[in-house]
């Protein structure tokens, strides 16, 4: 009688523990955006394929190092090409042209003094694209990818489309015009930041209002911003070079 009772309760617990908190889906906000191949064990073997590529990673890593942006998000997520990488016959990941370099400090500096103390850590999802990558997966002729002056991310706390628009606005409009950021919104909760020029796009409010002007209108803001300045931060290798 007593097998048979704690047989009963094994199988009467059983749809519980199917739904214990181990069993309930993780939060995972690059899943959209990130095919295999370009996630991190995609990264392992690419930069193994051929041993010139560490070199290059390593010299990238020490670039960012040298003007203060190393460690604003881990390097490795820093070479992802573009999500329609497969579908155009690309590299998951590409080290950008040394000359290049430079564009990505203003945009890592700001997304670091910013946009993350804000939301939180992210994860990168999009930085380089050569021209025919970028032109396959359907990005702007004058795409600052292509420059890698652009960083497209996802927020890795857990976050709501419409709690997110309203913290970039906040963020965008109290300092965006001052490092002259663009800050676009793409589908779900993927977001832009570049150094090229302040403009946005992609913010559109419940009430059917676009532009953040509009949306921080609509109704109250919950996050009062209070913004770092760059104090302690090093300026770009080469100020007076044009903002791609």
């Amino acid at each position: 009688m007593t097998r048979w009772l704690i047989a009963m309760l094994m199988l009467l617990s059983a749809p519980a523990l199917a739904q214990s908190p181990q069993a309930m889906p993780q939060w995972n906000p690059a899943a959209p955006y990130v095919t295999a191949g370009q996630d991190e064990p995609g990264y392992r073997a690419w930069v193994g394929r051929v041993s010139w590529r560490p070199v290059y990673v390593k010299a990238f890593n020490d670039y960012l190092t040298t003007y203060g942006v190393g460690g604003v998000v881990p390097t490795w997520q820093l070479l992802r090409t573009a999500t329609d990488w497969e579908k155009c016959g690309a590299e998951p990941y590409e080290i950008p042209p040394p000359g290049a370099w430079p564009n990505i400090v203003a945009a890592l500096r700001y997304v670091g003094a910013y946009v993350i103390p804000r939301i939180g850590p992210v994860e990168v999802v999009s930085v380089y694209r050569n021209e025919r990558l970028n032109s396959c997966a359907g990005g702007a002729p004058e795409s600052t990818h292509k420059l890698l002056g652009a960083v497209d991310m996802v927020p890795l706390r857990p976050i709501t489309r419409e709690a997110l628009m309203t913290r970039l606005c906040q963020i965008h409009l109290a300092s965006g015009a001052q490092f002259y950021v663009g800050l676009g919104l793409y589908k779900g909760i993927r977001f832009h930041v570049d150094a090229k020029k302040f403009r946005e796009w992609g913010m559109a409010g419940a009430q059917g209002h676009f532009g953040c002007t509009a949306v921080l209108a609509e109704g109250p803001m919950p996050f009062p911003i209070a913004p770092p300045d760059f104090a302690g931060v090093p300026v770009s290798p080469d100020p007076s070079a044009p903002r791609n």
